[in-house]
């Protein structure tokens, strides 16, 4: 059984369904793509009672809880009292995500290196400190925000909105109580996502997101646009970095306070010059990264969700191709704010990729826009170009009315690669 509906649940499943001995995925609540993949039963992500009442009696073996929402509510801590094995951290560990205070003062706690930052919970005494911060300030919601409660203000105009936004308008609900205000670091971004037991860590292949809607990075925040991988900022050398200083030490943390995390662990890491800093951290597999992480992984997916929960990650090898991914957000003309859905989705004979469907719906025998990411069209090849010239190829035999995708997903990559070349 597999929790979700969107890109990721997609890339899970379709990941999960290389293992022979799986003979049923359920996907709770699914979308209309991933029906051809998986049964999709009507029960929300959220819906703890239900999603548990529906493993005993179709008696599930194994479950994978895959966004924060139900994570952060404990379905896997209710999954487990029912005797139900898990792919996921429970409630008290599932906090690293749901809480911003919670992970920065585990990471001052720990030394872990992260911005430096201060937390409030009254506006008033958050926009007293900012009257002399430094700017561009960085102003975070505490709770879980779809993704979208981080708010970079490069003025102090900027900075006082977005706190009256976030804990006055209660634009993010209970999420505005409190808020982190951090220093605004500069580098490049990575995305690492790694499976753990809660002993052992192992990092996937890093990514690199492009979260902003417009080319350029301009625009409103999205979920995503579009990734790829691996992020050629993510050396050998500060991958090494990122194990010794970051990544043990984080499981070493969460131990110590007694919230063991099984599970995916995701690092939102920027490269400053002062080193490798953590941004966030995901309590889950991230969307859409896992679009391009799963495709280039080797080793059987469900052994390895079967080890994390068993505890026995060191007892098996986890390998990934040596290739490359790219995968492009299709998405609603309008997205992140208002858009039109109910659009027939038709694909091109020859089509030639992955396709990870996020936000459709099934009518009739045709599948049509429900969302504003629609769907991701992933490519894999030798090296990150050919994969970027593929997954643009193929976007274009994929079509359904008021469509707009980034142009340029992989751009800043490749002058990466470029400039290392030189």
């Amino acid at each position: 059984m597999v929790v979700g509906g969107g890109g990721r649940e997609h890339a899970i499943i379709k990941k999960l369904k290389e293992n022979k001995n799986i003979s049923e995925i359920y996907a709770l609540p699914g979308n209309g793509g991933i029906e051809a993949d998986a049964k999709c039963i009507n029960i929300g992500a959220k819906d703890i009672e239900k999603i548990v009442s529906f493993a005993e009696e179709e008696k599930i073996d194994f479950a994978v809880v895959a966004p924060d929402d139900p994570l952060v509510l404990g379905a896997v801590d209710a999954l487990n009292e029912k005797g139900i094995k898990c792919f996921g951290p429970r409630k008290n560990a599932a906090i690293i995500e749901g809480s911003k205070v919670f992970a920065k003062n585990l990471m001052k706690k720990y030394n872990i290196p992260t911005a430096a930052y201060e937390v409030f919970e009254t506006a008033e005494k958050a926009l007293d400190y900012l009257k002399t911060a430094p700017v561009p300030t960085v102003i975070k919601a505490d709770g879980l925000a779809l993704g979208k409660g981080v708010i970079i203000a490069n003025t102090r105009e900027e900075a006082y909105a977005a706190v009256k936004t976030i804990m006055e308008d209660k634009v993010f609900g209970e999420s505005g109580n409190s808020i982190v205000i951090e220093e605004f670091l500069s580098g490049p971004e990575v995305s690492v996502l790694s499976f753990t037991d809660g002993k052992t860590v192992v990092p996937m292949v890093s990514s690199m997101d492009h979260k902003r809607a417009g080319d350029g990075d301009k625009g409103l925040n999205t979920g995503g646009m579009g990734t790829v991988a691996p992020n050629p900022y993510y050396t050998a050398e500060i991958a090494d970095e990122c194990m010794k200083k970051i990544f043990i030490p984080t499981i070493n943390a969460m131990n110590s306070e007694g919230r063991t995390f099984k599970g995916c662990l995701y690092f939102g890491l920027m490269i400053t010059k002062d080193g490798p800093k953590v941004i966030e951290y995901n309590c889950r597999f991230g969307d859409p990264e896992t679009q391009v992480v799963l495709p280039l992984l080797k080793t059987d997916l469900f052994e390895i969700m079967q080890a994390a929960e068993n505890e026995t990650l060191n007892k098996i090898e986890i390998e990934f191709k040596n290739e490359s991914a790219c995968c492009v957000v299709m998405a609603s003309q309008g997205y992140p704010l208002k858009y039109e859905t109910g659009f027939e989705i038709t694909v091109d004979d020859g089509f030639d990729a992955e396709l990870f469907v996020a936000g459709a719906k099934s009518d009739s025998g045709k599948l049509k826009t429900a969302g504003g990411r629609v769907l991701g069209v992933t490519a894999v090849a030798e090296n990150l170009e050919n994969a970027v010239k593929k997954a643009y190829n193929e976007v274009k035999k994929v079509r359904f009315e008021n469509a707009f995708y980034r142009k340029d997903i992989g751009e800043k990559a490749l002058k990466a690669l470029k400039k290392e070349m030189e």
